[in-house]
């Protein structure tokens, strides 16, 4: 089989050297090599995203982005039963309602605040809502909010929310698994307490391994805490991996893997990758222009790496995935209700501009190949 163009938003397209590095020496968790790899990954991560190493640092954890984010979400709100402990969830798409959910698996009590998924978030409602659930008796330890809503391809107002957080004394926890080294964010001056994210979408790593970037401290603060989770207790994490330990035995090779595309990340640098996916996503954006096709989102919310598309008249969208496929291009459905009336291009990793023309070009002839049919 042929190595298709994935424009789906993650698992991305990588280097040949990311790919290579899955093929390295096989080794024990428990040895100097290994401790080493996962000293070396954890401050090129903080690195990176140019964050102070003395205030910040990245946790490591094997697994889907998802898993980041449930633990940071189970980690962060304090496990205190004789309290109402809760959190406010600034939710516009399926992630945001995800965050919902995790939250309340652990027995997080949710302040939802949900918005239109092609609209951003209502912020004056955000703030009726932390007043009136603090009325309620409710005690508020966190607001969480997506970056990038991969639902629509939509980028939040991050900077606005955490005036709100900082405002309320609220920690602030921010699913970017779809947005770190992909979307211009200043972790620091937003007032972000801790962010999860992933290898294998903007940092154009492989699956298997996600992580969590947090403020040192206030994690630090949250390891008194009754844990919420075996498994996903972040500050048990960072207690052993900053002593050269592991609490369980992590994925490898793929560490190996995202530790190769870390330093092809800080080459680049991540305003260059951010230019880089600028510049896809004008390609496909200015393709759907010529086929008069209707993008979802208005272009103020627009993300760099997902474009959202309304469906083609009467077409279906496994019609337009199997056509697609054919030609060699992976991609996507609509989430949720948006699922048979929109579809996804994603403009993410190692791509070539002439590939994503050509992907416009399928996608016109499969159009008309549609409508002639009829």
């Amino acid at each position: 089989m042929s190595q298709p163009v994935l424009l789906n938003p993650g698992p991305v397209n990588v280097s040949a050297a990311v790919k290579r590095a899955i093929a390295g020496l096989d080794v024990c968790h428990r040895e100097p090599e290994f401790f080493e790899l996962q000293d070396r990954v954890r401050s090129g991560i903080v690195e990176v995203l140019g964050l102070d190493a003395n205030r910040w640092a990245s946790v490591l954890l094997s697994g889907s982005g998802t898993l980041a984010v449930e633990a940071m979400i189970s980690s962060f709100v304090p496990n205190s039963p004789e309290k109402r402990e809760g959190i406010i969830v600034v939710s516009n798409g399926v992630y945001g309602d995800r965050i919902a959910k995790i939250a309340r698996a652990h027995d997080i009590h949710v302040v939802e605040v949900v918005s239109d998924p092609s609209e951003a978030p209502d912020l004056a409602r955000v703030e009726e809502a932390i007043v009136a659930a603090r009325n309620a008796g409710v005690v508020l330890s966190a607001i969480a909010a997506v970056h990038h809503e991969t639902t629509t391809g939509l980028i939040n107002p991050i900077a606005a929310i955490g005036d709100i957080a900082q405002k309320y004394h609220l920690a602030y926890l921010l699913d970017s698994v779809s947005g770190l080294a992909g979307e211009s964010i200043d972790l620091e001056a937003a007032g972000v307490t801790a962010a999860a994210c992933t290898a294998n979408k903007c940092f154009e790593g492989l699956p298997g391994i996600c992580f969590v970037v947090t403020r040192r401290q206030a994690l630090e603060a949250r390891a008194k805490d009754a844990p919420r989770s075996l498994y996903l207790h972040l500050p048990t994490y960072l207690q052993k991996q900053d002593a050269k330990d592991t609490p369980f035995t992590p994925a490898v090779q793929v560490l190996m893997a995202l530790d190769v595309a870390i330093d092809e990340l800080r080459k680049e640098t991540v305003p260059a990758r951010i230019e880089r996916y600028r510049g896809y996503s004008k390609i496909v954006r200015e393709g759907m222009a010529r086929l008069e096709l209707r993008l979802w989102l208005p272009e103020a919310l627009r993300s760099n790496t997902i474009t959202t598309i309304a469906m083609p008249a009467g077409m279906t969208y496994e019609v337009l995935h199997d056509a697609m496929r054919a030609a060699g291009f992976v991609i996507y459905a609509g989430q949720g209700d948006l699922r048979t009336r929109a579809f996804r291009i994603a403009n993410m990793g190692q791509l070539d501009p002439l590939e994503l023309e050509r992907a416009v070009d399928v996608l016109a002839r499969t159009i008309r190949a549609f409508n002639s049919s009829k």
